[in-house]
């Protein structure tokens, strides 16, 4: 069965459903801070409500094509017996495409109903309950025939015989996240029943006195965790805290996994990022998690030396993390390559699950400025503006000639490893979520895109709207529209990039001097712009049609890396507000990777509505002999008009 094409307008949409039913929610510990469901924050804005609609229309039912092409829907109709055939695919990890599409799909029923789509989940659902072992085991390739692997990292017939690279658990785990968000979105069982029976059986075969092992890929913990929110069953939660802390132990196991799988040493005594950057970044979403829910500060402690290391010494400019194309791994401290740069998009998503689950815990601008700043250039650099080609590598510079993308100078359509395309497919309907949150009566607004929103700030209904051309333009028009006056606190995030710092920490900085200063309003009067964890907060009593006006100094700014990254010794980068420049070859007379700037450029931005989905390009006029003339582009929208040199470091003169 084959999914439509759907194009209908996403401006209206379903607020997510409150389901009541034998599933229910316990009140137990969480996170100090709420998020605000995506399904109540409307995008109407002209970046990325186009991306939303795009990422329905586009993204999600040309992936479940691939899906079909390649045999990963099929497997589970022969796992099922429902047809005869044979395993098809490459790695065991395949089924997981096939639950994150539903997972996106999912979200985009929250946001416009689809009866076609709603009918090709049920369908595919089938599918996987008919795959379903008896006793809820779940993994095609081995109910089909364990006896043929697809690939070596496999083990051999027997279940669970390769915890470290069969990824058993997590397939599961993505099992469990498309189980809650198909639930929350439809109220229908059919695919939570079957993860609940997945994750019983996991709950009876390990832990203490059964088998005592870690999952070789982190992800199971964060689905356990969800599974846990949603039914209040307290095995599932404490099931997710048994696979986090017994990672680095070798009590009850035969080995330990390593660096690679975050396994070398216990997780509390970890101050490093290493190895695989997805598998971490899942790994620390999971520990923030369960460190809200148990209130266990000692995840907390650990968490904040990782994310110091992180953001001092492993970051990119882009927010994109995973030096390494070995093991797709953070490299050493400081190094940072530029052409060689992994930068997965699978890792820019993690980063950004992570990094809104510290500011959950902590409310510190901070972890959304490196949200924000891996959202505008690392993340969406992944997926073209045409929603159907896909970067896997994100390099910060490429000569036109080295096929970095899996074989590939650009990005591609599906890879054999499709786990970042299928990724994109559920992240993107999930952002009108990070814009908003709330603290008893504190209202925290987070990212700046137009949309319209109803929310509740302590007890209080409150329609709030923004009108913005952000990323483009400095302005933000906040609309508040309480159902009574109502006293409480508007917290506006001031971005690392108007306070003058490019992120926590000393790994990047700029080199000129910002031009202007934060200015907010409110009704027309000037408000005091006084800091406290980035936010400047608005304590007051609301009435209908209040109006705030913020106003971020929004110049291009030139920006250097510490000494210590041997790669950009000598060499500047360009930005403006969130989004980070480069130079491609398509757009300049001058070879790119050998352009030269001086911090006395001049800078010319204009805004061109007609060229990559509507930008603003940055043209450079040179100040002294020898400094180029370049045009330089949004870093995310590079590659989308062939094949050519990009570099987003240049000499500095």
């Amino acid at each position: 069965m084959r999914m439509h094409n759907p194009a209908k307008s996403i401006t209206t949409c379903l607020v997510l459903l409150v389901i009541v039913s034998n599933i229910y929610t316990q009140n137990t510990g969480d996170y100090p801070i709420k998020p605000v469901e995506f399904t109540q924050v409307h995008f109407s804005d002209q970046f990325w409500e186009p991306r939303l609609k795009n990422n329905i229309g586009v993204t999600i039912p040309s992936s479940f094509k691939k899906c079909e092409e390649t045999g990963r829907i099929d497997n589970f109709q022969v796992a099922g017996n429902l047809k005869k055939g044979v395993f098809r695919g490459v790695f065991p990890f395949d089924d997981s495409d096939v639950y994150k599409i539903i997972e996106g799909a999912s979200y985009a029923l929250a946001i416009r109903p689809d009866p076609q789509l709603s009918s090709y989940l049920d369908t595919v659902i089938m599918y996987i309950a008919a795959a379903q072992e008896p006793d809820g085991y779940l993994q095609t390739w081995r109910t089909i025939d364990p006896f043929k692997p697809p690939t070596d990292w496999s083990g051999d017939e027997n279940r669970w015989s390769n915890i470290e690279s069969g990824h058993e658990l997590y397939n599961v785990g993505h099992l469990y996240e498309a189980a809650v968000a198909h639930y929350k979105a439809t109220g229908k069982r059919t695919l939570l029943d079957v993860a609940l029976k997945n994750a019983n059986l996991i709950v009876n075969i390990f832990g203490p006195g059964k088998i005592i092992t870690v999952p070789g890929h982190e992800e199971i913990e964060i689905g356990l965790i969800k599974l846990y929110r949603v039914t209040g069953n307290k095995h599932y939660l404490d099931q997710a805290r048994f696979f986090i802390e017994h990672r680095g132990k070798i009590e009850g196991r035969d080995k330990l996994f390593g660096e690679y799988n975050q396994d070398h040493i216990p997780v509390l005594r970890q101050t490093e990022a290493v190895g695989h950057a997805v598998r971490a970044a899942y790994l620390y979403s999971a520990m923030t998690d369960v460190g809200a829910v148990t209130g266990d500060t000692s995840y907390l402690h650990a968490l904040g030396m990782i994310w110091d290391n992180v953001v001092s010494k492993k970051i990119y400019l882009t927010g994109g993390i995973g030096a390494r194309r070995q093991g797709e791994s953070f490299g050493d401290n400081y190094e940072l390559p530029n052409f060689t740069a992994y930068n997965e998009t699978c890792a820019a998503i993690a980063n950004i699950l992570w990094n809104y689950r510290m500011f959950l815990m902590h409310g510190d601008a901070k972890y959304m400025d490196v949200l924000e700043r891996t959202l505008y250039n690392g993340m969406i650099a992944g997926v073209s503006l045409s929603g159907d080609h896909f970067f896997y590598p994100n390099p910060l510079a490429s000569n036109g000639e080295a096929t970095f993308n899996m074989g590939s100078c650009t990005r591609s359509a599906w890879f054999d490893c499709s786990c970042c395309p299928s990724n994109v497919t559920r992240f993107i309907p999930s952002i009108p979520g990070y814009v908003y949150a709330i603290r008893d009566n504190q209202l925290y607004v987070n990212l700046f895109i137009g949309n319209t929103a109803e929310l509740e700030v302590s007890g209080n209904r409150v329609a709030i709207s923004q009108t913005t051309g952000y990323p483009w333009d400095n302005k933000i028009r906040i609309v508040l529209k309480p159902e009574e006056s109502a006293e409480f606190s508007l917290k506006l995030r001031i971005p690392g990039w108007a306070r003058n710092e490019v992120m926590a920490g000393d790994l990047y900085h700029y080199t000129d001097e910002m031009e202007g200063s934060v200015s907010i309003t409110v009704n027309g009067t000037k408000e005091p712009v006084m800091l406290e964890n980035g936010y400047s907060a608005i304590s007051r009593v609301w009435n209908n049609g209040d109006v705030v006006e913020l106003s971020l100094p929004m110049n291009v700014r030139i920006v250097a890396s510490n000494a210590k990254v041997a790669e950009n010794l000598g060499k500047i980068a360009v930005e403006c507000g969130p989004i980070v420049y480069c130079a491609e070859g398509i757009d300049n007379t001058a070879d790119v990777l050998n352009a030269t700037l001086s911090e006395s450029t001049v800078f010319e931005k204009e805004f061109k509505k007609d060229l990559l989905g509507g930008i603003s390009v940055i043209r450079t006029v040179p100040s002294i002999p020898g400094e180029n003339e370049l045009l330089l582009i949004p870093y995310y929208g590079w590659s989308n008009r062939g094949v050519g040199k990009m570099a987003v470091w240049f000499t500095h003169k």
